[in-house]
């Protein structure tokens, strides 16, 4: 991250983090930040910096809240989309982003995530996706791919995993995406739509965990990890044109899925108008 930004959007107080070296939560955290950046200097957007709010939940990834110099919320496990729909609800003028991982949002969180979708609440979950439980011992997580190992699997993961990105969809999210801790500027790009688009955003962000994950399955050091991303993450557009076995090992970089919904909260005011103008 360039050091204006640093000095600009980070606590530096409570730097270093706790992040491993080679982790990708660092990386996407700086495309959090670098999003948000680029938002408020353009005015047309109406993002303002004292109106955004950073809400995590617990894990390796959520302590990005508290590193970040935004009004910031750092909540219980698996209910920062619990937390972020409050908020969003009390306050719809605010932007409320949630940093959150993937096991804090699709197991224990995994029904908030469905239900905030399933309402086309305005908020943007960005999920870094590290296929692990790194912070609490390295167990398998609803994204680890089948067969691969964890603490808690030490034969190999049986469980299919979830790709977040559909399960959101399939809920009812109005705006899907997918990016990665290689593919840097699509990533920032990716984000930056879910924070301007009015409806329920989640961008699933896979990152690098060289530590739980990539020793657990002999995936060579975080730069090799980041060379498998530059091989398998491909622009959507592309991804669509490969054949079913082409795609193996693969997943599409980009936006995935993109619809108008009536919003939340705009549908809660509509009765609030309502209900005041029968009793005027």
């Amino acid at each position: 991250m360039p050091s204006d930004l640093i000095y600009k959007y980070m606590r530096i107080d409570h730097l270093p983090h706790i992040w491993c070296a080679g982790c990708g939560n660092g990386t996407l955290t700086r495309d959090v930040v670098c999003a948000i950046d680029d938002l408020c200097q353009d005015p047309s957007t109406g993002i303002q910096r004292e109106k955004v709010v950073i809400v995590s939940g617990i894990g390796c990834s959520s302590r990005a809240a508290g590193y970040m110099d935004f009004n910031s919320l750092h909540t219980t496990h698996g209910r920062a989309i619990a937390f972020a729909t409050g908020i969003k609800v009390a306050n719809p003028e605010l932007t409320v982003i949630v940093v959150t991982g993937d096991g804090d949002c699709s197991a224990i969180g995994g029904n908030h995530l469905i239900h905030a979708a399933r309402r086309n609440l305005d908020l943007t979950v960005v999920v870094y996706n590290n296929n692990i439980y790194g912070m609490t011992g390295g167990q398998y997580s609803p994204t680890t791919p089948q067969h691969d190992r964890a603490t808690t699997a030490p034969y190999g993961v049986i469980d299919r995993p979830f790709n977040i990105a559909q399960l959101a969809a399939g809920a009812g999210a109005s705006f899907t995406a997918c990016g990665d801790t290689y593919h840097v500027q699509e990533t920032i790009k990716q984000i930056k739509k879910g924070i301007l688009h009015h409806g329920f955003s989640l961008i699933d962000c896979y990152s690098v965990c060289p530590t739980y994950y990539g020793r657990k399955n002999k995936k060579g050091s975080a730069i090799d990890m980041l060379k498998a991303q530059k091989e398998n993450g491909i622009p959507k557009e592309r991804f669509d044109r490969l054949s079913p076995d082409e795609r193996a090992g693969k997943y599409p970089i980009g936006t995935l899925s993109e619809f108008e919904y009536p919003e939340f909260t705009d549908m809660y005011q509509e009765i609030i108008d309502h209900a005041r103008g029968k009793h005027e």
